[in-house]
């Protein structure tokens, strides 16, 4: 069996990252400044490695951020099932102390194992784990895909990570994330292991928690 090494990275900052502006899965922002330079750090990074595949979700923050692999020329496929969580009600709105006490009550109750639990207009935990799961089968489907890229977003990203590590999704918060943070996974047939967790080296002066 072959392994499958699988790249996966979070979205360069946008300037609702920076002013505390919530994104979730119905925003669809481009990157900042700042954004597109930690996307060009990260290509010049890893620019080098002959990846087999670029995955996206379909939000613009994502395909920006893996850019330059795009316009290299490989094969590159967008997919809802990676798009960040949906936050309902909260998105496009600035968090208040009243929101944020709202959040975080939420994540509570989400780690205590409430993971059919909304915020209101939202999805779920649980919700977000049914549309990825086709997404990584898909992606484990294909062997000949030895070397993966996979560009989305920090909450999603932590319920796949849970996915792929067969992790319960009441874990989901020990996978910390910053903009453009790295995770390096490889697939032996059967697991995934982690290679690189959180890494933001590539970033040097550009790391950044938003």
């Amino acid at each position: 069996m072959k392994t499958k090494e699988i790249y996966l990275i979070r979205h360069g900052q946008t300037q609702y990252n920076l002013l505390g502006i919530v994104q979730g899965g119905g925003v669809d922002t481009d990157l900042n400044d700042r954004g597109r330079q930690q996307a060009e750090a990260f290509f010049r990074a890893y620019g080098h490695i002959a990846f087999d595949k670029v995955y996206t979700s379909t939000l613009k923050r994502a395909i920006q951020s893996v850019q330059g692999f795009i316009d290299r020329g490989l094969p590159w496929e967008r997919h809802a099932g990676l798009n960040e969580m949906s936050w309902g009600v909260r998105e496009g709105t600035r968090i208040t102390p009243e929101e944020d006490a709202y959040y975080y009550e939420t994540l509570r109750r989400w780690n205590e194992g409430q993971l059919d639990l909304r915020l209101e207009g939202g999805e779920s935990p649980l919700d977000v784990a049914r549309r990825q799961q086709p997404v990584l089968d898909l992606i484990l489907s294909r062997p000949e895909e030895e070397k993966v890229l996979i560009c989305m977003h920090g909450r999603a990203m932590r319920m796949f990570l849970c996915l792929m590590l067969h992790y319960p999704l009441h874990c989901m918060d020990v996978f910390e994330h910053q903009n453009l943070c790295l995770y390096q996974l490889t697939h032996t047939g059967t697991l995934f292991t982690v290679n690189r967790f959180n890494d933001v080296a590539h970033l040097g002066e550009l790391v950044s928690g938003q």
